[in-house]
């Protein structure tokens, strides 16, 4: 196991996000460079960092923003395909990434509000599972990479279609394998050891197929599947080291 494997599957997260911001300078230095780019500040890397708590990516982990693959096709996406740089929102954002969350804040048009019940960074601490905030409330609400943790991911749903206006969008990235027509989970696997190897993450409780965007058709939502990468030229998915053939799903409320 690799040092840095090791420190993610070793310290909990709330410590590796104080952490990361007093490593990221030295990070952006060591790494400066011309081969890669992250689009979100628009730096450039001779290489970006690995990342994963099983196996690992290379060029996954932007040495700046600390952005991921998912976060750079994300911005990518609210950027050129939506007015939400643009145009007043009032914006949830669920467990808000580093790499979003101060740009995101200082966008003048919009009513910006994070919720989490665990994270350090946040302004709301909220249970997904039991929002506080009314229904119909939120214009685009942001919620990635977190219903993988929770057993009652449709009560989670329900929740996240709630609190969104009738016309508003959400975006809810998960870790998926659409090689799977189903959705993996057992929740009789509890130990972080087998949860590493069921799930590929020590506090995943399932992996989700092809039918996670059933699961959200479900609770009301529209959802486009957009696999984003094939709107880009290749050498663009290259440069900012994307994941090709990743979906997004946006969820139309």
């Amino acid at each position: 196991m690799t040092l840095f494997k090791s420190i993610l599957n070793t310290i909990p997260r709330p410590y590796l996000i104080k952490i990361s911001y007093l490593v990221r300078p030295f990070l952006n230095l060591y790494y400066k460079g011309n081969t890669y780019e992250d689009p979100i500040d628009g730096k450039t890397f001779r290489k970006l960092l690995p990342y994963g708590y099983g196996k690992q990516r290379e060029n996954a982990l932007s040495p700046s923003t600390l952005s991921l693959e998912r976060h750079r096709l994300l911005w990518l996406y609210l950027k050129n395909e939506t007015d939400f740089f643009i145009k007043p929102k009032k914006v949830l954002h669920i467990a808000p990434e580093q790499c979003f969350i101060n740009r995101f804040k200082k966008l003048k048009n919009l009513d910006y509000i994070t919720a989490d019940l665990h994270s350090p960074i946040v302004d709301v601490k909220a249970n997904i599972l039991n929002l506080p905030f009314k229904d119909n409330q939120f214009d685009v609400v942001l919620c990635n990479h977190v219903l993988e943790h929770i057993e009652d991911d449709k009560k989670a749903m329900q929740e996240l279609y709630r609190v969104l206006k009738p016309g508003g969008f959400g975006v809810f990235q998960v870790p998926q394998d659409l090689n799977l027509e189903k959705t993996y989970e057992d929740f009789s696997i509890t130990s972080p050891e087998e949860r590493s190897k069921h799930f590929g993450q020590y506090d995943h409780v399932r992996i989700y197929g092809k039918d996670y965007f059933d699961r959200l058709r479900q609770v009301g939502f529209t959802v486009n599947e957009i696999d984003y990468t094939k709107k880009l030229p290749n050498d663009m998915v290259k440069r900012y080291c994307l994941t090709k053939n990743e979906i997004l799903p946006v969820c139309i409320k």
